[in-house]
C-alpha cells in the first residue's frame, strides 16, 4: 500500500510539474511572437561580398577520417577570402583537455592562432564548450589554457569568455548587422522551447561573388522556414546554400537519457507529446526547395539518420554529407 501511494505521488509531482512547464510555455510563445513582431528588419543589400569560401567541420556527429573525434556538438571554421570565423566551439562532454575541437583542429592542420572571429549561433551547452558554460553564460575552447588574443565575439545574447580562453571581447547582435564586408548576422529569431526556454539563436550569412547567400546554421532552432523568410528580407542575392543544424531528431536522439530522446523533447516549442515529427521534416524540406539552393548539408549533432536520409533523397546532387574534417567550398 505504501508503494502505492509512493507512486502516485510521484505520478502527482510529474503532472504538476507538465503542467507548469506547458503554462510556461504557452506564455514564452506569445512573448517569442511578440519579440519577433516588433523586431526591425531593414535591408542589408548591398552589404559586399567574398570571392571564396569554404566550411571545415570541426566538431559534428560524424567524421569523415577515423582518426577524427565526434560528439554531438558543433563547430565549423570558416574561410571567407583573408577572414577566418569559429561558429561555435562544440560540446566537450568529457571536459577534456585538449577537446575534441582541439584535437580535430590539431589533426587538421588548423591553428587557433588562425581564428580571427568567432560567431556563436545561439547559447547552448552543444555550442559553448559544456554545461558549465551554459549555466555560467561563458564559453571554452578546451579546458585548458588557449591563447587566442583580444579577437571579438558576436554572440545573440551576453557571454563571456571563460578562464581558460581570456581575452575575446563579445559584441551581442540582437538585430541584423553587417559583420565584415560579405558577411551578416540575419539577426536573432527568438523561440522559446521546452525545457530550454527562451532561446535567441542567429544565424551567419555569406554573400560569395557571382553565387550569393550561403547560410550557415548553428541548430536551426528559428526553423528553416523562418531563416529563410528572414534572408529574404535582408538580402536581394538569391541564396545558394544552407548548411548546418536544423535539429530533426525524429526517430532517435544524439543524446539520450536512458530510453528517452532528450533532443526531441527540448528542441521543440510544443509540449512532448506534441514534439517533432515527420511532417516538420517535410515541410523543412518544402521550404528549401522553394528556395532552390545548390547546396544543402544538414548538420548530424542533432537529427536522426532517418532525416539526414530524407535530406539527401530530397536534393540529390546538391546534397552534401557534413562531417568532421570534410571541407565544404563554395
Amino acid at each position: 500500500m505504501t508503494f502505492l501511494y509512493i507512486l502516485i505521488g510521484i505520478a502527482a509531482l510529474i503532472g504538476i510539474i507538465l503542467f507548469k512547464k506547458t503554462k510556461q510555455l504557452e506564455a514564452g510563445r506569445a512573448q517569442a511572437a511578440q519579440e519577433l513582431a516588433g523586431m526591425k528588419v531593414d535591408r542589408l543589400s548591398p552589404f559586399g561580398s567574398v570571392r571564396s569560401l569554404s566550411i571545415l567541420p570541426l566538431v559534428d556527429f560524424y567524421a569523415d577520417k577515423p582518426d577524427l573525434k565526434t560528439e554531438a556538438g558543433v563547430s565549423y571554421l570558416i574561410r571567407a577570402d583573408e577572414t577566418t570565423v569559429l561558429l561555435d566551439t562544440g560540446l566537450n562532454a568529457k571536459k577534456e583537455h585538449p577537446s575534441p575541437l582541439l584535437h580535430n583542429m590539431e589533426k587538421l592542420g588548423v591553428s587557433e592562432k588562425e581564428i580571427d572571429m568567432i560567431f556563436f549561433s545561439h547559447l547552448h551547452l552543444d555550442h559553448l564548450g559544456g554545461m558549465k558554460n551554459q549555466k555560467d553564460k561563458t564559453f571554452s575552447l578546451s579546458q585548458g589554457h588557449v591563447d587566442l588574443g583580444r579577437i571579438p565575439v558576436y554572440a545573440p545574447a551576453p557571454v563571456t569568455a571563460s578562464a581558460f580562453n581570456p581575452g575575446p571581447e563579445t559584441h551581442v547582435i540582437h538585430e541584423p548587422a553587417v559583420i565584415k564586408p560579405g558577411m551578416a548576422s540575419i539577426g536573432v529569431i527568438p523561440r522559446f522551447l521546452f525545457l530550454m526556454g527562451y532561446t535567441p539563436e542567429n544565424a551567419l550569412a555569406v554573400n560569395v561573388e557571382g553565387k550569393g547567400i550561403v547560410l550557415i546554421i548553428g541548430c536551426g532552432h528559428q526553423t528553416i522556414e523562418r531563416i529563410i523568410e528572414r534572408t529574404k528580407a535582408l538580402f536581394d542575392e538569391p541564396i545558394y546554400a544552407v548548411i548546418g543544424g536544423l535539429h530533426f531528431p525524429v526517430t532517435g536522439g544524439r543524446i539520450m537519457i536512458g530510453p528517452i530522446n532528450i533532443q526531441r523533447v527540448v528542441g521543440s516549442d510544443r509540449p512532448p507529446w506534441r514534439g517533432l515529427n515527420e511532417k516538420d521534416v517535410d515541410s523543412a524540406i518544402a521550404a528549401i526547395k522553394k528556395a532552390s539552393p545548390k547546396i544543402v548539408a544538414l548538420s548530424p549533432h542533432d537529427s536522426c539518420d532517418w532525416s539526414l536520409e530524407q535530406f539527401r533523397r530530397a536534393f540529390g546532387d546538391a546534397y552534401v554529407d557534413l562531417k568532421v574534417g570534410r571541407e565544404i567550398r563554395i
